[in-house]
């Protein structure tokens, strides 16, 4: 049975994605309950997996990590195994910042951020195109980020 949330839910849902500093006392006066009964809620919310985690944003010119790169990823055999291998190994890669199982022209997408091209272009011929069962890849250079990261809508 899939659990139900209330008003008061999604409001604290909303303002934390917004604000994850937000202190159990802002929050609760912004949505009218007392902090006792905040806190309840959002250690429910915790618990029931409705917020996944809290972190920082780090900017990513700030450490250096300025360039966005996606790469389409094509894996030499379409099997549950093949893929799980590929899985366990872009695991262990903490350059990689996402890693999705598409449908379409590639298997997976990846999300890598690099200091810059030659960053990328090491990462690349040295652990990318090493990785178990690939085919091939396709790099695009992100010019200019849009939206990222945006938030849900609810």
């Amino acid at each position: 049975m899939p659990l139900r949330l209330d008003r008061t839910d999604l409001k604290i849902l909303r303002l934390l994605q917004n604000n994850g500093r937000l202190s159990n006392a802002e929050l609760a006066e912004t949505v009218a309950i007392s902090p006792a009964t905040c806190h309840r809620r959002t250690q429910r919310l915790f618990e029931d997996g409705f917020i996944a985690a809290v972190r920082a944003m780090i900017a990513p010119k700030k450490v250096a990590k300025g360039t966005l790169v996606m790469v389409g990823v094509v894996l030499d055999r379409s099997t549950p195994e093949s893929f799980a291998i590929f899985e366990q190994a872009i695991a262990k890669l903490k350059f990689v910042l996402d890693c999705h199982l598409v449908a379409g022209d590639f298997d997976y997408f990846l999300k890598i951020r690099v200091g810059d091209m030659e960053d990328f272009n090491r990462i690349h011929g040295e652990q990318l195109i090493a990785l178990p069962g690939v085919r091939q890849t396709r790099t695009f250079f992100v010019m200019k980020e849009v939206v990222d990261n945006a938030p849900l809508e609810f």
